[in-house]
């Protein structure tokens, strides 16, 4: 199969954003005096948008709709001051990306982060790499849903079956298969080798050069 895209997760995949998603959440925790979470915890709760963080971050006894809304809203806050602070890109992402262009393979960036957030990221650390870049702005849409996927496939004029959906959790892959695009699972991200492999990875990448060897 000759591949002519790419569609990329953000968080755990093109960048390590957990440090950043953490101390927002538990500045938001501190705000109300609520127990705080490690590193380790955050990684199982991102991957599904910042209400499911928020959801996921507050202690079950304070989980009620009214304070979901009111620490979503002041985590959007906070996270908006913070979002690109220590975010980097994971080593060897840019040499990837400059091989792809090199060999006019289209990429895009797909993320369940607010679509605010996944355009500011994407566009302050890789200026002029992505198009499109679409984060989440609908709820109903929101991946494993393929719906943007293969919106994207079909802006691009390319076929499902030619492109690789390429993230570091489960959900990535459920979304990779129900678009019909080839699913790749990255062992630098939030999840692990196991939970790609459940969800229907059909390739693993150790770094991200290692994506070469399937184009």
């Amino acid at each position: 199969m000759k591949y002519k895209g790419v569609i990329f997760d953000l968080d755990g995949t093109l960048v390590n954003s957990l440090h950043d998603i953490a101390d927002s959440m538990n500045i938001v925790l501190k705000r109300y005096n609520y127990p705080t979470h490690s590193y380790k915890e955050y990684k199982n709760f991102i991957g599904s948008g910042i209400r499911s963080l928020v959801e996921k971050s507050l202690p079950i006894k304070h989980n009620n709709a009214k304070q979901i809304n009111h620490c979503f809203n002041l985590m959007i806050d906070v996270y908006r001051d913070n979002c690109t602070s220590k975010t980097k890109p994971y080593d060897g992402i840019l040499k990837l990306l400059d091989h792809l262009i090199s060999r006019n393979i289209r990429i895009s960036v797909l993320s369940n982060k607010s679509d605010e957030f996944t355009k500011k990221i994407t566009h302050t650390l890789f200026p002029n790499y992505f198009d499109p870049v679409i984060g989440l702005s609908i709820e109903t849409l929101k991946k494993p849903n393929p719906f943007v996927a293969l919106e994207i496939s079909k802006n691009l004029g390319i076929k499902n079956e030619e492109i690789i959906y390429i993230g570091d959790t489960g959900i990535d892959m459920q979304t990779a298969n129900n678009a019909n695009m080839y699913a790749v699972g990255v062992l630098w991200g939030f999840r692990s080798e196991e939970e790609l492999i459940a969800n229907g990875a059909k390739y693993l990448l150790n770094n991200p050069l290692d994506l070469i060897k399937i184009l």
